[in-house]
C-alpha cells in the first residue's frame, strides 16, 4: 500500500470531502460540511427555477448533503448525481465559492470510479473557479486533489508541478497545514521515483510543520512514511525507530479520541514493523507484528490490509521454509480478495494502482508453491482465478459464475489449521478491546478492579502474542501439516471439477494449456483427457522470455521480416515439453488461458522447424475456463449481420475520453463485406449504433469491419467506431443484448495500442462481449492490411459455410493461406490482390503465406 500522500487534518472542515489522506482502502473522509438550511423546499421539485431564492439554496444544500450521504455509503453514482444537480443551482444563483466546491466534490467522485480523466476535468475546473475568486484555500485543495490524480496515474512529475503550486499558495496565505501536506506529498512522489534522500528531506519539512501545529495524526503519518523511506534504502533498523513512533502516537491518540484513523492507523504501523523485521530476518518478531496488526485489520473492517498481512504471513512461512503453511495463508488471502473483488469500483485510486500488482504477487505465488508440491489441480485453480483478478482490474465489476464464486477450495487439514489461528485473533481481539476500553478511562478515575483488570489482560495479550510465534511449531500444527502432506498426494481436492473437465476434454478431443510466467521459470500446466493434470518446468527467465516475445511480435507485424526464428525459440519453451502428453492423448484442440505478455502473440505462429502450429492444431483462447462454456454447440446455418467503414473520404475525428484520433474509411473493409453471404449489410454513414443495435441479438455473427482501439490500463479509452462516427466503448459493450450471437467478428481492431501491457485488453475484449451474451469474439492483434484480412475472411466464412466449427474454420483458413491454396477450404486461389504496407505494391505468390497475414486473427471464448 502506497504511503499517505496529500493530507489533511482529521479536524478540519472544508465545504468539499477532499481525501483525508490516501492510506486506507474504503476510508470515507468526514470533510463534507453540513448544508446551513437541511430543510427540504416544499412544492414539486422539477419547478425549482420559479421557487424564491432561500428555497432553491436550500434545495441545493439538501442535495448536497444528500450526495455526502451517498458518497459515505459508496453510492457513488447516486451521488454524482445529486452533486451534479446541486451544481446546477449553485451556478444559477452565482455562488461561485460552492460550485468550485462542488466541482471538487465530483472530481473526488469520479476518481473513486477509477474515472480519472473526468476527474481531472473537474478538478481543473474547481482550480478554475477558485482562482476567478482568489478562495486561496479553495486552489490549494484543488492542486493538491490534482495532484494525488496524476500521482496514482503514474505521473509523478506532474504531481509534483502542482505539489509545488500548492504549496507555493499555502506559504503565500500562511496555512501551516496545507504546507506540511504539500510537503509530505512531495516526499510521496520522489519516493515513487526511486529518490529516496530527496524524500526523506520532504517528510522531514512536513514532520516539523506537523508537530509545530500539534497536528499528531499526521505527525504519525509522516512518521510511517519515513519508514517506509528509509526501509527502501535498506535502513531497517532506522525504519523499526519511525514505525514505533508512528505506533506510540496512534496509541495515544485512539485512548484519548477513538477514532476509527487512528486505530487504522495502529493497524498500519504494526504491519510496517512486521515488514521491517521480516527484512531483517527475525522472522518471530515479525510473525508477532503481523499477528497484531492483522487482528486491528480485522477489528476495524480493513479486509484490504487484512488480505495483504495473510500475504505477508504467508511470504514469512516460505522464506521459514514451511511451504505447507506458506499455502494455507496465501490461500486465505486470495480468499480475501475474491471475496472482495466485487467492491473494486469502490477503491481509493491509490489502490486501484496498486491493487493488482499486490493481488497478481499473492496469486502467483500461490500457485508456484502449490506447483512445487505437485498439487496441480489446485494451481490451475488458482491460475483461473488469476485471470479473473486481471480481468476486473481491466473493466471492474467481472460477474462471478458457479466456479469463480467458490474461490479457492481448502483441504480439510488446512481448514483446522486456519481455525485454530482464528480463535488465537479472536482472543486477541477481544482482550485488545477490553484493554482498550479500559485504557480511555483517566488513570485517576480507575478503580482498583479496573487496574487489575488491566495488568491481567496485558499479560493474557502477551500469552497470546508467545502462541502465535511459537504457532507454526506447535505438536498440534505439526501434525495436522503431517495430514495435509498426505491428504494432498492423495489429491482428493476439486475431483468432481476434475472428473467435469476431463468428461468435456474428451468430447472436444481437446487440451486446457496454463502457461505461468514466474520471475525465474516458465510453468507449463496442462489437462488432457483421461490423464491427471501436467506440470512442466522451463527455465526461462521472466525478462528472457518478454524478449523473445518482443522480437517474434515485431517480426509478424512485419510482412518481409524473418518469423519462423523466433517462432521457434517460443515453440522450443511453449510446446515442445508437452509434445509427448498432446501427442500420447491425440488433442487436436488447444484451449489456451495465455499469462501476461504471451496474450500479445498468437499460439498459432509458433514454428516446430517444419510446419506452424496451426498446421497441426486449432486454437481457442478463453479469458479464464471458468468463465467459459466448453459444451454448447453452434447453430447449424449462421446467420450474419455485417457492416463497414468504407469510404476513404469519409473523415471521423473522434474524441474519447479526452483523447482525439482521426480516422478514414477502409476500402478493403467494403469489398470483404460484399463478399459475405448475407443481405444485411450497413455501410458508412448508415453503419451507426442506432441503425444496428436493435438488430444484433437477431442474428448468429455480427461481423464489423471497421476501426477499433484496445487500450492497456484504460478501458474506457478502448472502442469501436462506427461509419457514422459513433464510438462505443468496451464499457458501452456492456449494456449490450447480445444473446444468441455466436460469434463477433472484429476485423480491424488494434490491441495493445500505447504500448504493451500484460494484455488485459485482450482478456478484457473476449470478456466483455461474452457477458453481454456473445459466445466468441475474434479479434486481431496487430492491424493487417484490409485486402488481407478480405481473403482471409472469405476463407473463413467458406469454411463455416461447411458446417466446420469457429476454430476448425478459422485453422482451415489459416492454413490455405500458408499454402497459397484455397482449396483447402474448397475455393480456388481467386484474384484479390494484398497491398504491401511497404510498397503500395500488390503482392502476388506466396506472400500470404507470412504470419503478419494469416495469424493476427485469434478466437477468444468458445469457438469449439
Amino acid at each position: 500500500m502506497r504511503p499517505a500522500a496529500h493530507l489533511l487534518s482529521l479536524a478540519t472542515l472544508t465545504a468539499l470531502f477532499i481525501p483525508v489522506i490516501q492510506v486506507a482502502a474504503t476510508q470515507i473522509p468526514e470533510t463534507f460540511q453540513k448544508p446551513q438550511d437541511p430543510e427540504q423546499p416544499q412544492g414539486n421539485p422539477l419547478l425549482l427555477d420559479q421557487q424564491p431564492l432561500s428555497e432553491r439554496q436550500a434545495e441545493a444544500n439538501r442535495l448536497r448533503q444528500q450526495g455526502f450521504e451517498q458518497y459515505k455509503a459508496r453510492q457513488f453514482q447516486a451521488a454524482r448525481e445529486s452533486l451534479e444537480q446541486a451544481l446546477v443551482i449553485y451556478r444559477d444563483l452565482e455562488d461561485r465559492k460552492r460550485e468550485g466546491q462542488m466541482l471538487g466534490s465530483l472530481g473526488i467522485i469520479h476518481s473513486n470510479l477509477g474515472q480519472y480523466r473526468q476527474a481531472i476535468s473537474y478538478y481543473e475546473q474547481q482550480l478554475l473557479v477558485t482562482r476567478e475568486i482568489g478562495d486561496r484555500v479553495g486552489e490549494s485543495d484543488a492542486l493538491g486533489t490534482l495532484s494525488n490524480v496524476y500521482q496514482t496515474l503514474g505521473d509523478d512529475q506532474q504531481a509534483i508541478n502542482l505539489l509545488e503550486q500548492a504549496l507555493s499558495v499555502a506559504r503565500e496565505i500562511g496555512d501551516r497545514l496545507r504546507e506540511g501536506s504539500s510537503l509530505n506529498g512531495l516526499g510521496v512522489a520522489y519516493k515513487d521515483l526511486g529518490n529516496y534522500w530527496q524524500a526523506i528531506a520532504f517528510y522531514e519539512q512536513a514532520l516539523a510543520i506537523y508537530r509545530e501545529i500539534d497536528e499528531l495524526f499526521g505527525e504519525a503519518e509522516v512518521l510511517g512514511n519515513l519508514g517506509v523511506a528509509y526501509g527502501l534504502l535498506g535502513d531497517h533498523r532506522q525504519a523499526i525507530n519511525l514505525h514505533e513512533q508512528q505506533l506510540a502516537l496512534h496509541e495515544q491518540q485512539l485512548a484519548i479520541t477513538g477514532d476509527i484513523y487512528h486505530h487504522r492507523g495502529l493497524g498500519r504501523a504494526l504491519s510496517s514493523l512486521g515488514n521491517a523485521y521480516y527484512s531483517l530476518g527475525n522472522y518471530q518478531q515479525a510473525i508477532g507484528f503481523y499477528e497484531q496488526g492483522l487482528a486491528v485489520k480485522r477489528q476495524t473492517g480493513d479486509r484490504h490490509g487484512e488480505g495483504n498481512t495473510l500475504a505477508n504471513l504467508g511470504r514469512l512461512f516460505d522464506a521459514q521454509e514451511q511451504p505447507e503453511l506458506a499455502i494455507v495463508f496465501l490461500k486465505a488471502s486470495v480468499e480475501v480478495r475474491e471475496s472482495i473483488r466485487s467492491g473494486m469500483r469502490d477503491l481509493d485510486p491509490d489502490l486501484q494502482k496498486s491493487y493488482l500488482d499486490t493481488v497478481a504477487s499473492t496469486y502467483r505465488l500461490l500457485a508456484d508453491l502449490l506447483l512445487q508440491q505437485d498439487r496441480i489441480m489446485e494451481a490451475q485453480r488458482v491460475l483461473d482465478l488469476l485471470k479473473v483478478q486481471e480481468l476486473d482490474d481491466y473493466i471492474r465489476g467481472v460477474e462471478r459464475t458457479s466456479e469463480t464464486e467458490a474461490g479457492v477450495d481448502f483441504l480439510r487439514p488446512e481448514e483446522t489449521i486456519l481455525a485454530r489461528y482464528d480463535a488465537l485473533q479472536e482472543s486477541a481481539i477481544a482482550a485488545g478491546q477490553e484493554l482498550e476500553d479500559l485504557k480511555a478511562i483517566p488513570r485517576e478515575q480507575r478503580s482498583e478492579e479496573q487496574v487489575q483488570r488491566i495488568a491481567q489482560l496485558t499479560d493474557l495479550l502477551d500469552d497470546i502474542n508467545g502462541d502465535f510465534r511459537d504457532f507454526a511449531r506447535s505438536p498440534e500444527i505439526l501434525k495436522l501439516i503431517d495430514e495435509l502432506n498426505f491428504e494432498a498426494r492423495e489429491a482428493s481436492l476439486s475431483l468432481n471439477q476434475l472428473d467435469r473437465l476431463r468428461d468435456e476434454l474428451q468430447q472436444l478431443n481437446a487440451a486446457i494449456f496454463y502457461p505461468l510466467i514466474l520471475d525465474d521459470r516458465l510453468e507449463l500446466v496442462i489437462t488432457v483427457p483421461d490423464s491427471p493434470p501436467l506440470r512442466r518446468t522451463v527455465q526461462v527467465s521472466r525478462e528472457e522470455l518478454n524478449a523473445a516475445i518482443l522480437e517474434f511480435r515485431t517480426a509478424l507485424t512485419h510482412p518481409g521480416s524473418d518469423a519462423e526464428t523466433p517462432a521457434q525459440q517460443l515453440y522450443d519453451w511453449l510446446i515442445r515439453p508437452l509434445e509427448a502428453d498432446l501427442g500420447a492423448a491425440g488433442v487436436e484442440t488447444l484451449i489456451y488461458s495465455p499469462d501476461g505478455q504471451l496474450r500479445y502473440i498468437p499460439l498459432a505462429a509458433l514454428h516446430d522447424g517444419e510446419q506452424w502450429l496451426i498446421q497441426q492444431y486449432r486454437i481457442n483462447n478463453i479469458t479464464a475456463e471458468s468463465l467459459t462454456d466448453l459444451t454448447e454447440s453452434d447453430t447449424p446455418q449462421p446467420s450474419i449481420l455485417a457492416a463497414a467503414y468504407a469510404d476513404p473520404s469519409l473523415i471521423h475525428e473522434p474524441e474519447v475520453n479526452g483523447t482525439s484520433y482521426t480516422f478514414q474509411g477502409l476500402p478493403g473493409a467494403g469489398a470483404e463485406v460484399a463478399t459475405l453471404p448475407t443481405e444485411t449489410k450497413f455501410l458508412d454513414e448508415a453503419f451507426s449504433l442506432d441503425s444496428v443495435r436493435p438488430l444484433m441479438d437477431e442474428y448468429s455473427i455480427l461481423h464489423f469491419a471497421t476501426h477499433a482501439a484496445f487500450v492497456p490500463g484504460v478501458p474506457e479509452d478502448s472502442f469501436i467506431l462506427f461509419g457514422n462516427g459513433d464510438t462505443p466503448t468496451l464499457r458501452d459493450v456492456e449494456d449490450w443484448s447480445l444473446n444468441g450471437v455466436e460469434l463477433v467478428v472484429l476485423s480491424a481492431c488494434e490491441t495493445g495500442v500505447g504500448g504493451l501491457g500484460n494484455g488485459e485488453e485482450i482478456l478484457g475484449l473476449g470478456y466483455q462481449f461474452q457477458v453481454s451474451g456473445a459466445r466468441a469474439v475474434m479479434s486481431s492483434l496487430w492491424k493487417v492490411s484490409d485486402q488481407g484480412t478480405q481473403v482471409l475472411m472469405t476463407e473463413f466464412y467458406a469454411a463455416l459455410g461447411q458446417g466446420m466449427t469457429k476454430a476448425e474454420a478459422l485453422q482451415r483458413a489459416q492454413q490455405a493461406l500458408i499454402a497459397n491454396d484455397l482449396s483447402l477450404v474448397g475455393g480456388g486461389r481467386g484474384t484479390i490482390d494484398v497491398i504491401s504496407t511497404e510498397t503500395g505494391q500488390p503482392l502476388t505468390g506466396n506472400n500470404l503465406s507470412h504470419p503478419y497475414y494469416w495469424a493476427s486473427f485469434i478466437l477468444i471464448g468458445n469457438g469449439l
